[in-house]
């Protein structure tokens, strides 16, 4: 860790890349943008595109319309699902109501989905790792109910019950931490040592460039900062990761959310950003420190990510 110096305000600001959105984040807010610019408003979005109120705010500006239920989009309108995903239900509904969808639920989320219904048509039963309650984890959890079981810690897994012990598949949300994910998944390979894992595994690329990126930052920094929201699984993950490394962190909206206590002691800053934070975010926090007298931005790069989705063929321009 940087040496630590008597000083209220620091004089080095460090910057994680990979930082910020993420493939799937772009994609997902460009099919929203897009969808606007092409159908016109209203253009009705099944939950939060992603899980950021200022892009949220953002596309509301435009045009998009905001919903937690079916039951608000007028019968026959254009709706997006999120980049999170939703289970058959919810495209039970949308049929029902004759909605024009357009699925913007990230490739990787998907992935998984696909896999859980692979696994239960194999006569697995699914042990799915993640947060209860969140988004992502309800539409995997409803593409096979009654055949996929929730498990959120380590004593979650060391008391799961399953139909039968031998035939048992693992998933995980694809934004959990990669170390706590290592812990749950030893504990499920002792119980079930014919647990049968995807061929590759569900936590996607960038969440663990991310944590790689914030382990780093965390080893040259005096205290870490990330840029995200509350309800943002992977920027919570961020945050966590840089504590566990055992460097004051914390996890803000926006710089206006920094506390100045948090600031005694501290030389060098560490920045990063969750999969669905703004850049705009990281540089307004970035001038916040320059303003404050730091002298030194420097950016840490561990990786260069080259990933694109396809939009979908709603979208994509007739040839």
């Amino acid at each position: 860790m940087a040496s630590q110096m008597s000083t209220s305000h620091p004089t080095r600001v460090l910057l994680t890349s990979p930082r910020g959105f993420c493939a799937g984040v772009d994609r997902a807010i460009e099919i929203v943008r897009q969808a606007l610019e092409t159908f016109g408003p209203p253009v009705y979005v099944f939950h939060e595109i992603v899980h950021n109120p200022y892009v949220v705010q953002e596309l509301r500006d435009m045009g998009a319309v905001f919903v937690n239920d079916l039951t608000e989009v007028p019968p026959g309108a254009r709706a997006i699902y999120s980049a999170h995903g939703v289970s058959p239900t919810v495209k039970a509904q949308s049929e029902e109501r004759a909605l024009r969808v357009i699925d913007a639920t990230c490739p990787l989320v998907t992935k998984v989905h696909l896999e859980a219904v692979r696994f239960a048509q194999e006569g697995f039963h699914c042990i799915l790792v993640g947060h209860k309650g969140h988004d992502e984890v309800i539409g995997t959890m409803g593409e096979v109910p009654g055949h996929i079981t929730l498990v959120s810690d380590v004593t979650e897994a060391e008391t799961v019950v399953v139909p039968e012990a031998g035939r048992v598949a693992l998933l995980t949300q694809t934004t959990l931490s990669v170390d706590d994910t290592r812990e749950i998944i030893a504990v499920l390979r002792r119980r079930f040592p014919t647990l049968t894992f995807p061929p590759k595994e569900d936590i996607c690329y960038a969440t663990q460039n991310r944590q790689s990126a914030v382990k780093e930052l965390a080893a040259q920094a005096d205290l870490v900062l990330v840029l995200g929201a509350s309800n943002s699984s992977n920027s919570q993950r961020l945050c966590e990761v840089a504590q566990l490394s055992g460097v004051p962190a914390y996890l803000i909206n926006d710089i206006q959310e920094l506390r100045p206590e948090w600031l005694e002691g501290v030389e060098t800053v560490g920045i990063t950003s969750g999969a669905s934070t703004p850049e705009f975010l990281v540089q307004r926090a970035v001038e916040h420190f320059q303003r404050l007298g730091a002298t030194g931005v420097r950016l840490l790069r561990t990786v260069e990510e080259r990933v694109h989705f396809a939009m979908p063929r709603e979208l994509q321009p007739v040839r």
